[in-house]
């Protein structure tokens, strides 16, 4: 009987053990299968998300090319426009060239007078400017260029030359010491003085003597200085202050 009762109690805890184990995995079960769902309706979002990502960037990518093919289609009609422009310019050119109105006089008049400016200014570069305007005159009575071309040319000469009275700077330039002629360092300020400083370190000014400018080199001292403390200052581009300087004031006429 005892050992009856004792089997009848092994037996209900095996059944227990077993149920309770069987809870357990059900369980586990259970909340595998929810993390399933919320990775499953994770991955739904996630999926619409970039069907609108992509849906934007194709609208996206559809303007840039509708404003593309616009920018384009602008582009080719300033195109047109300017080739019809250029067309008359031309046509208008061609019927003045072909015209009793001639300019030549009146230009070449002009290029003679900047000429005599330039050669009785400072000199700055002087054989070069006047070079430049000779070609210009050339050019223009063989009809390399047309007059209107002439006149644009001259125009500008005019108007560097006028730049000239006010730039201050540091250029290179052959210049005339006695007999020797030199590559040099010219410090130019405006068309009122001018400075040089040879490769040998020798330095001077400019100076008018009856129309005639000659390059006078610099042998006490203070002068040297202050012309090298101004060539040190314009080289690392300071252009305004006070400097001490030698008297080379460029005045026409002056002794």
């Amino acid at each position: 009987m005892g050992n009856f009762k004792q089997l009848v109690f092994a037996s209900t805890l095996i059944a227990m053990t077993g149920t309770s184990l069987h809870a357990a995995s059900n369980e586990e079960m259970i909340k595998s299968i929810m993390k399933l769902r919320a990775d499953v309706e994770g991955l739904y979002s996630q999926i619409d998300a970039n069907k609108d990502n992509y849906k934007a960037q194709m609208k996206s990518y559809a303007m840039q090319i509708a404003d593309n093919e616009a920018q384009i289609n602008r582009k080719e009609t300033a195109l047109k426009v300017a080739a019809a422009e250029s067309k008359k310019i031309e046509a208008q050119i061609a019927e003045k060239g072909g015209s009793k109105s001639d300019m030549t006089p009146m230009l070449t008049a002009a290029i003679d007078n900047l000429e005599k400016i330039i050669v009785s200014g400072i000199p700055f570069k002087t054989e070069e400017r006047v070079a430049d305007l000779e070609k210009i005159k050339t050019e223009m009575k063989s009809g390399d260029i047309t007059q209107e071309k002439a006149l644009s040319l001259v125009w500008a000469s005019y108007d560097d030359a006028l730049r000239m009275t006010k730039e201050i700077g540091v250029f290179k330039q052959q210049i005339k010491i006695g007999e020797e002629v030199k590559l040099a360092k010219v410090a130019k300020i405006g068309t009122a003085m001018m400075f040089f400083l040879t490769p040998d370190e020798q330095v001077g000014y400019v100076k008018n003597t009856d129309g005639t400018y000659a390059y006078v080199l610099a042998n006490d001292e203070k002068s040297k200085e202050q012309i090298l403390s101004l060539f040190d200052a314009l080289q690392k581009q300071i252009r305004t202050g006070y400097f001490n300087l030698p008297n080379a004031l460029i005045i026409a006429g002056a002794k």
